[in-house]
């Protein structure tokens, strides 16, 4: 089964970062939120995926990937063509990118050598994918797993109570 997870009630375009340890602050709502994933499935199954993140609020490239090497093309490459080419257009001063792969760290690196400000937000718990060195190269690494578990917890209590 593919599933995706968001915080419920949470628009996917507002900050996650702003703490009193945040050396830059961002502005409470972004202008985007973009969604890399890739999933298992037919052409209906990956409309549909796209349909809910695009209804969270997230801009989604939803890939496919094979069922026969669990292996997909594209995702991370259009992660990283995006980001550097916003970037190098100056279209945003801060990336927050949702990720724990140390995979990233050349793009984090590159971020900010090119004057950018470059904040990973994840479950820092190497359980999750959480890699270390993705956060000692970015600015700041934000961990998103008490926040993330808060609102859950109160989705699932408002979903009792109602």
């Amino acid at each position: 089964m593919q599933v995706f997870v968001w915080i419920p009630g949470y628009p996917a375009t507002q900050e996650l970062t702003n703490t009193p340890k945040a050396p830059v602050h961002v502005q409470r709502h972004a202008i985007r939120a973009f969604y890399y994933t890739s999933v298992v499935g037919d052409e209906k199954k990956i409309t549909n995926i796209r349909r809910a993140l695009h209804t969270l609020g997230f801009n989604p490239y939803v890939f496919k990937k094979s069922s026969q090497t669990r292996k997909t093309k594209g995702v991370d490459i259009t992660l990283v063509k995006d980001i550097l080419s916003n970037a190098y257009s100056d279209n945003f001063d801060v990336a927050v990118i949702i990720a724990g792969d140390g995979d990233y760290i050349p793009l984090v690196e590159e971020i900010k050598r090119i004057g950018k400000v470059a904040y990973i937000a994840f479950f820092l718990d190497k359980r999750f994918g959480w890699n270390e060195e993705l956060g000692l190269a970015s600015d700041r690494e934000f961990d998103i797993g008490r926040s993330f578990k808060s609102r859950w917890v109160d989705h699932k209590n408002r979903q009792l109570d109602g």
